[in-house]
């Protein structure tokens, strides 16, 4: 028998048809990473591992679905993207928060230092760097933040990015390119004031 840990989501997705208890499978696959994708938007804890408790919820009831579902990943992207659109409209307005929800938990970061163990002065560079480009991107218009975010930080596909943002292909590219151009721009300061600080000899 093959092991649990060895099935597609697909396959998981498809046995849990005839018994949701193997939805338990996904939900230790995917309930981090949806986490981290929420917290993102709504920049609160509670509010985030509810909607990610929302997500699995509304999975059971819509276990018709699954046999027509190819791509999970997608699917519980979208359903906890539209979440949490539908709270980001409830506050009339976004949020944005630090590079790491928690100390204890797996995260994509904006910015790492190279060394493990950072000479003074260095943590306070980094901490730095992190706070202006999260500013940077909490600057970027909605729609070029949420494709920015799916692309770079999750590396989702444009055809999976498209179905989660309900939108063209063509339109999601342009939305990353757009978005990442801004981005250079602004950061371009901070960029040559990194770089110099390389070149500068100790």
């Amino acid at each position: 028998m093959v092991a649990m840990n060895e099935l597609t989501d697909r396959e998981i997705l498809l046995r849990a048809a005839e018994d949701q208890g193997h939805l338990g499978v996904l939900v230790k696959r995917y309930r981090i990473p949806l986490y981290n994708f929420v917290y993102r938007f709504v920049g609160d804890k509670e509010t985030a591992e509810d909607i990610v408790q929302e997500t699995f919820l509304r999975c059971l009831r819509h276990s018709h679905q699954y046999p027509a579902i190819e791509q999970v990943s997608t699917w519980l992207y979208t359903i906890a993207g539209n979440l949490a659109k539908t709270e980001l409209r409830r506050r009339k307005r976004w949020n944005w928060i630090p590079i790491s929800p928690s100390d204890d938990e797996q995260t994509a970061a904006f910015y790492e230092p190279m060394a493990k163990d950072p000479l003074p002065g260095e943590q306070t560079d980094g901490n730095r760097v992190k706070s202006l480009v999260v500013d940077a991107i909490e600057d970027l218009p909605t729609e070029f933040r949420a494709a920015v975010l799916l692309r770079d930080l999750k590396g989702l596909s444009y055809e999976e990015i498209a179905k989660i943002i309900n939108c063209p292909v063509g339109t999601v590219k342009s939305r990353v390119n757009r978005g990442r151009l801004r981005l250079q721009k602004t950061l371009r300061g901070l960029a040559e004031e990194v770089i110099g600080s390389l070149a500068t000899p100790a």
